[in-house]
């Protein structure tokens, strides 16, 4: 079975990834963890990063700039959308590849937060959507990844609203502050999946 578990920055989507690895023993394929490798230097993702967006986006090392390429592409959309086209494919393509690797009767979980702009929920047999309020959202970005508010609000303002994902995706999980009914919501998702999935052999 393939799960996919998609939201906005900051909805709490690793911290439910880590517990469903820990608890449910599941395979977990994260997209940024794969964009992030990809992007090393000499490789034909790194490349086509240049060819969009200019030498200037790698330093003189070769590396990729990511302070940079987020301010660029979380201020145009146009640029955003030239990167996700760099990226998708050769992620879509990479995770097609682990999942192939993993046992048949295994439980894979793909943690990207463009599961639907890149393609892959049509590989999923469920679709979790993570959503969370707004203000903890943004708590969380700043602590996360070391920005300012201002930046946060910019960059959640560049995705999909809970009501996207309300609307998409098969199944919900609010995520608030509260360890204890997230735990319990994740397991009450687990026994309902595990029974469709029987029903469905």
């Amino acid at each position: 079975m393939i799960i996919g578990i998609t939201g906005s920055s900051g909805s709490g989507k690793s911290t439910i990834c880590k517990i469903l690895e820990k608890e449910y023993k599941v395979k977990i394929i994260n997209a940024d963890k794969i964009a992030k490798k990809l992007s090393k230097k000499g490789t034909s993702y790194i490349q086509d990063i240049i060819d969009a967006f200019g030498k200037d986006i790698v330093d003189e090392e070769g590396e990729l700039k990511r302070k940079k390429l987020a301010e660029i592409i979380y201020s145009d959309a146009d640029k955003r959308k030239k990167l996700n086209n760099c990226t998708f494919k050769y992620i879509v393509e990479e995770i097609k590849k682990q999942i192939s690797k993993v046992q048949k009767d295994a439980t894979v979980i793909i943690d990207a937060p463009l599961l639907f702009e890149a393609g892959l929920d049509k590989i999923c047999d469920t679709v979790i959507g993570v959503i969370s309020k707004r203000e903890l959202q943004l708590d969380r970005m700043v602590a996360r990844d070391n920005i300012d508010y201002e930046q946060a609000e910019k960059r959640l303002a560049s995705q999909k609203n809970n009501a996207f994902y309300q609307e998409k995706c098969d199944i919900i999980i609010k995520n608030g502050t509260n360890m204890k009914i997230l735990e319990d919501r994740i397991k009450e998702i687990s026994e309902k999946i595990k029974m469709q999935s029987k029903r469905e052999v």
